[in-house]
């Protein structure tokens, strides 16, 4: 896909009406309070001794993400980055993590979040992968304001 179809796909994530019941599907899912779509998909890394498929691939998508986040910048200013750390820890110990912070944090470390002007929403970019055998992906999510505390000004 090229650059503008990935904002298209950003673009409709961000006024999608959220569903009413978790789903997954082939491109990502959702739920109540949420979207996550994988943009792109590298191949897996199973036969990658020596690394450099993975290097290859990794370059691939922080580049995507790159150019990305300069367009959506250029809409809606800088983006705060959030460390997913802490949401997988509380899942970890059993306390309540909102979505899509939850099914995120147990694949990404950090993700680029731009508050979606008066809309009680935000729009994250990140690159996440299982496994160190599994592809890396490059996901887009929406999720509500409320999940991240950021206030409907979006400002945190």
């Amino acid at each position: 896909m090229t650059t503008d179809e990935y904002l298209a796909t950003i673009d409709a994530l961000a006024v999608q009406p959220f569903p009413e019941v978790t789903y997954v599907d082939s491109s990502g899912g959702g739920g109540p309070g949420h979207h996550v779509r994988e943009l792109q998909v590298s191949r897996d890394f199973w036969d990658d001794d020596d690394g450099q498929a993975r290097l290859e691939a990794e370059a691939e998508l922080k580049a995507c993400l790159d150019d990305l986040a300069a367009r959506l910048t250029t809409r809606w200013g800088h983006a705060s980055v959030v460390d997913l750390g802490p949401y997988l820890s509380a899942g970890c110990e059993g306390e309540p993590v909102p979505e899509p912070l939850d099914c995120l944090s147990q694949q990404v470390v950090s993700m680029q979040v731009w508050p979606l002007p008066n809309r009680g929403r935000w729009l994250a970019l990140a690159i996440g992968q299982a496994d160190k055998e599994l592809p890396l992906i490059l996901f887009a999510a929406v999720g509500r304001a409320s999940a991240l505390d950021l206030n409907t000004s979006g400002r945190s």
